[in-house]
C-alpha cells in the first residue's frame, strides 16, 4: 500500500532526510517470472493492496498484538526497530519463519527505521516514557500508528498527539482493544439509547493508585550499544544511570508524568476511557477531580459522576467498568460476562468473547488504513480519556480537589497544578 511522500519534521533533520536518499536510492531487480500471489490470485492480497508493517519496542505485550496483526490478510511485516538485540533478533526470527525468507529488517534507532518509505503502518509498545514522541515522529514521516497504552505521560502530550494527527492526516489507534469487544460495547449501548434511565455515575477499576518518582537508581556498567542502547531507551526521558531493573521494566518505566506506578493512569487509560465512551464524552474531560478515601471521584460538566476504585466489583474479571442510572445499571468486565439489573435488560443471548485480544482492535485499524476513516480509539479520543487520567493524577498527587477547564486546557487559578499538565524533555527530542 503506498503513502505519500512528506516532508519530516524531527529532530536531527539533516541526517534523517539525508537517510530517505539513501533509501530511495537502491537498486530493483525485476524478476523474470511474477509468481501468482504478486498478481493477487489464489486468495492472495496483490503488492498494491497490501499494508506494509513495521514495529518499535516489541516485548511481551507488543508480542501478543504483533501477533494478531501479521495472520491479517494482506499485512506484511517488514522491519524491527528495538533497542535491544535479543528483542530483535527474536521479532526477525519470527517475522523470517512465518514468510520462509530472510527479509525483514532490523533498526536499533527509530529515526533510521522511519525513514523507510516503504512502511505504511507502525505497531508502538515501547515503554511509556517513548509512546507519545515515537507516534508524533511515526506521523510526521507519513506512517499511520497503532499505539499501545498509555499513549502519554501527561495533558501537554495528550493535546499535542491529537494535534499532530488531525494535521498530518495519519490513522491512530490508541492500544485500548476493549473499544472492540462486544460486552464493552454493549454496555456503552444501555448507556445510549437511555435504557439505564438517565445516567449519573460510571465507575471505572484503575489498576492501582500510587504515585511516586522513579528516581535515581544505582548505576551499573552499561552495555554496548549494539547490545542494549540506554541512550535511545531513555529518549525523551530525564537522563539518569544504566541500571538493568529499569531497562527491563519497559511497561512501568516513566508512567504518567514520571510516576512509577501511573495512579489511575495504569488500568484508566482502559476502564476511564470506557467511561468516556458510555458517556459521550470523547471530545472533552471531566472538569473537578478530587481524592475520596482510597477512591478518585471526577465529575463531568453534564453532572455524571467518575469514580476510580480498586474494591467492592462483581467477580467478573480484569478492567471493570459499572455504568449506573436512575432506570438501571451494567457492570461487566473481561470475562465477557454482563451483568444487569433490571435482568431485562439483557433480552437476548450475546456473543461472549472472554480475556481481552486485541485482533478485532487491530482489524478496526488495518480497515481504517484502508479507507482513511477515523478508528474507534483515535487521537482526539485517546487525547481526552488520557487527559482524564492525568487530571485525576494531579488531584492524587497534590492530595486535594481540582478544576480542570477543558476549553483552555488548564487547572483553573492553580499554578501548582497547571505546572504538572507537563515535563521537559531531553534533547535531542522534541514534540
Amino acid at each position: 500500500m503506498k503513502t505519500a511522500n512528506r516532508t519530516l519534521a524531527s529532530v536531527n533533520r539533516r541526517s534523517f532526510l539525508g537517510r530517505l536518499g539513501t533509501f530511495a536510492g537502491g537498486v530493483i531487480a525485476l524478476p523474470q517470472f511474477i509468481p501468482s500471489s504478486a498478481l493477487g490470485l489464489g486468495g492472495a492480497v496483490p503488492p498494491s493492496e497490501r499494508i506494509v508493517l513495521g514495529a518499535i519496542g516489541i516485548g511481551g505485550r507488543g508480542s501478543h498484538v504483533l501477533e494478531a496483526f501479521v495472520h491479517e490478510p494482506g499485512v506484511q511485516f517488514a522491519a524491527i526497530c528495538d533497542v535491544k538485540a535479543t528483542r530483535r533478533q527474536s521479532v526477525k526470527k519470527m517475522a523470517d519463519t512465518l514468510y520462509g525468507n530472510q527479509d525483514c529488517a532490523m533498526y536499533r534507532d527509530l529515526r533510521e527505521f522511519l525513514a523507510r518509505q516503504d512502511i505504511d503502518a507502525v505497531l508502538i509498545a515501547t515503554g511509556p516514557n517513548w509512546h507519545a514522541a515515537a507516534s508524533i515522529l511515526a506521523a510526521r514521516a507519513g506512517k499511520d500508528v497503532y499505539c499501545e497504552k498509555p499513549c502519554t505521560k501527561n495533558i501537554a502530550e495528550s493535546l499535542a498527539l491529537a494535534q499532530v494527527f488531525r494535521r498530518t492526516g495519519r490513522v491512530f489507534q490508541a492500544g485500548t482493544q476493549r473499544r472492540s469487544l462486544p460486552n464493552f460495547a454493549f454496555a456503552a449501548e444501555l448507556c445510549h439509547t437511555g435504557k439505564l434511565g438517565k445516567v449519573h455515575t460510571l465507575h471505572a477499576h484503575p489498576g492501582g493508585l500510587g504515585t511516586g518518582s522513579s528516581g535515581w537508581p544505582k548505576a551499573e556498567p552499561e552495555p554496548d550499544k549494539e547490545e542494549a542502547d540506554w541512550d535511545l531507551y531513555l529518549g525523551p526521558t530525564a537522563w539518569r544511570p544504566y541500571n538493568r531493573s529499569l531497562l527491563n521494566n519497559g511497561g512501568g518505566f516513566e508512567k504518567g508524568g514520571g510516576m512509577v506506578g501511573g495512579g489511575c493512569l495504569e488500568w484508566g487509560s482502559h476502564c476511564v476511557d470506557l467511561c468516556q465512551w458510555a458517556n459521550q464524552t470523547d471530545d472533552t474531560s471531566a472538569v473537578e477531580y478530587w481524592p475520596e478515601g482510597n477512591q478518585l471521584h471526577a465529575l463531568y460538566a453534564n453532572g455524571v459522576k467518575l469514580i476510580m476504585r480498586n474494591e467492592g466489583w462483581l467477580p467478573l474479571g480484569s478492567c471493570p467498568v459499572r455504568y449506573e442510572g436512575d432506570a438501571g445499571w451494567v457492570e461487566t468486565a473481561d470475562n465477557g460476562d454482563v451483568v444487569a439489573e433490571p435482568a431485562t435488560l439483557i433480552d437476548k443471548t450475546r456473543p461472549k468473547i472472554g480475556g481481552y485480544p486485541a485482533n478485532f482492535h487491530v482489524r478496526d485499524f488495518l480497515s481504517c488504513v484502508r479507507s482513511r476513516a477515523l478508528t474507534r480509539a483515535n487521537a482526539d479520543v485517546a487525547c481526552w480519556s488520557h487527559i482524564t487520567c492525568h487530571a485525576a493524577n494531579i488531584a492524587l498527587f497534590l492530595g486535594r480537589r481540582v478544576k480542570f477547564d477543558p476549553k483552555k486546557h488548564e487547572f483553573i487559578g492553580d499554578d501548582e497544578a497547571n505546572r504538572l499538565r507537563s515535563e521537559a524533555l531531553r534533547g535531542p527530542w522534541r514534540l
